[in-house]
């Protein structure tokens, strides 16, 4: 009735959405798991949601280890009283084979079906791995937000460029790129290559305020933005290496892996740790029980390096210095030193230890704990163990300020970093290197598409490559007049002939068709402004040199100047045509 009030005491079970529900569900769950787990059934939960996996040679054999495991996943909630969904529950059979019997599953004299294809975790896996399925459910995602983003990103007005960038990469990229550890192999067909060409495409042209004909290998270069394929194929590699599960490429060496969070001690094992400044007023070498030991890491050229110095009552007691292989980071010499200088603090017989170091990114991460580097978790784990009979402090010293200890530490990291007849002492590759590496191969493949391509012949007279691109639109404010001068799609009388906007392609000149390239470097309506540009840039303005113009820091703002002004006087005298294609 209405203005009634009902009050019922819960019982059992936990609110949806409460605090303590995921922590009570993990420990209510995790028993399942075990239990699933010795009996050799491999099972994959996340929150709710369960998956067993079984393989076989027959459908039989599938068949009776996955009965016997639905049976125990039965009973089990029977036992904690819980009540699974049959009805709910689907399983695919994953194979090549064009032939196959479906096997026979059930749950409590309950069938489960057997589909073609099921959705985990928002990918979509199907019978025979080719994820076609997903991949069009992504695409159609991703069309759906553009037909939203293009009522507000029109070529003359609406959202900035900067801001439809800030879409694409923070919205759509991670649409089209997730869980492409899986499918990113899917990539290299033809047919999904084509879906994710026409979605890139669209958003990029977008970005540059491009016409809707501006061909995909143009925009590319113009917005500087990787093909997507190859952006996928980069995050399937990487998810492989960093789990073991593909070796590194272009390097032989071993990736250094995070630690597992369930590899971590218990939190209420965790030491607390905290560092402290260095000042002049500590009298750090006046303390006569006290070892100070200086670390510092250093990246030159020649190579990298790592040196920790002890010292005590202003002498130095002992120096090591560390050899890095050549593409280990700053960072990695730094933990490197630390985590060298906190196994000499277990053996040394001052009951005070000071550890002075000055990367302060370094001590932040071992004091914050929240670093799965294994270096920084070895580190931790030992000045924990030292804390119950040493006391250990952790101190910042800023950098190049004269301070003895810490100038020692630099001179001989940078001695470690030089000696390329050493072999080095660490060499685990950092993440950071694989994913340049990829990169690198990226825009070597990127290249070759471009280059090979039949498609932005225009694009190529001012952007011959695509690092020369790279390089200058970093420095260049795309706009409307620029991108159809760049493109060759615009307000050209050749251009809207294509499309019978216009019965004649020929310029005012009638020496030739209006293109762009025939407006900047022959046209004799425009000689005045080409003279002068000339003077200015004093080189010749013809089709060959406007790269070398485009590619010079120096030139390239007056051409761009001279580029968009004759733009826009051909936008003018095209201006009642125009209205149709834009």
């Amino acid at each position: 009735m209405q203005g009634s009030e009902i009050e019922r005491n819960c019982m059992k079970g936990c609110v949806q959405g409460s605090i303590g529900g995921p922590i009570l569900w993990n420990l209510l769950l995790d028993p399942l798991l075990q239990g699933l787990e010795r009996k050799g059934v491999c099972a994959q939960a996340f929150a709710d949601d369960v998956v067993l996996v079984f393989d076989g040679h027959t459908a039989r054999e599938i068949e009776g280890k996955a009965n016997a495991a639905l049976a125990y996943v039965r009973e089990w909630g029977v036992m904690n009283k819980l009540k699974f969904a049959p009805h709910k529950t689907k399983a695919v059979v994953v194979t090549k084979k064009l032939k196959h019997d479906t096997p026979r599953l059930s749950m409590g004299g309950e069938g489960i079906e057997v589909v073609r294809e099921v959705r985990l975790l928002g990918l979509i896996i199907d019978e025979s791995l080719t994820f076609n399925t997903h991949v069009k459910t992504i695409c159609a995602k991703a069309h759906r937000i553009f037909h939203q983003l293009a009522r507000a990103a029109k070529i003359s007005w609406g959202l900035d460029t900067s801001i439809i960038r800030t879409i694409y990469t923070a919205v759509i990229e991670p649409v089209l790129m997730y869980a492409a550890g899986a499918w990113g192999q899917a990539v290299s067909k033809k047919c999904v290559r084509v879906q994710f060409d026409r979605i890139q495409r669209v958003f990029l042209q977008r970005i540059c305020k491009a016409y809707r004909t501006a061909s995909l290998h143009s925009v590319q270069i113009l917005t500087g933005i990787l093909p997507i394929n190859l952006r996928i194929e980069e995050a399937a590699v990487l998810y492989r290496v960093k789990r073991g599960l593909s070796p590194l490429p272009y390097l032989d060496a071993d990736i250094e892996t995070r630690v597992r969070p369930n590899e971590l001690p218990h939190p209420a094992d965790e030491p607390r740790l905290t560092f402290d400044h260095y000042s002049l007023e500590l009298g750090l070498d006046e303390q006569t029980d006290a070892t100070n030991i200086y670390t510092d890491g250093s990246k030159t050229d020649d190579g990298v390096g790592a040196a920790v110095v002890l010292r005590r009552l202003d002498k130095e007691l002992k120096t090591v210095k560390i050899k890095l292989a050549t593409y280990c980071t700053v960072f990695q010499a730094e933990m490197v030193a630390l985590h060298k200088a906190v196994q000499l603090a277990t053996k040394v017989a001052s009951p005070r230890v000071n550890l002075c170091s000055d990367s302060r990114s370094a001590l932040d991460d071992i004091v914050s704990g929240r670093s799965l580097s294994p270096l920084v978790v070895q580190i931790r784990e030992t000045l924990g163990s030292l804390s119950n009979h040493k006391e250990v402090r952790l101190y910042w010293i800023k950098a190049h300020v004269g301070h003895e200890g810490n100038e020692r530490a630099d001179q001989l990291a940078k001695e470690a970093a030089h000696d390329k007849k050493r072999k080095p002492d660490y060499d685990r590759c950092p993440v950071s290197k694989i994913k340049r590496l990829l990169r690198t191969d990226s825009i070597r493949r990127w290249e070759e598409e471009y280059g090979g391509g039949t498609t932005a012949s225009t694009t190529r007279f001012f952007l011959p490559t695509v690092a020369s691109a790279l390089k200058a639109m970093r420095e260049v404010g795309l706009d409307s007049e620029l991108t159809q001068a760049l493109t060759g799609h615009g307000g050209f009388a050749a251009y809207l002939h294509r499309f019978k906007l216009k019965d004649d392609p020929t310029c005012i000149c009638g020496e030739g068709d209006e293109t762009v390239l025939h407006l900047l470097t022959r046209c004799p309506v425009h000689a005045r402004d080409r003279a002068e540009i000339e003077m200015r840039l004093d080189i010749n303005l013809t089709e060959n040199s406007l790269s070398e113009i485009f590619s010079s820091n120096e030139a390239r703002p007056k051409l761009v100047k001279y580029i968009k002004k004759i733009v826009q006087k051909a936008n003018a005298r095209n201006k009642s045509k125009l209205f149709v294609v834009l």
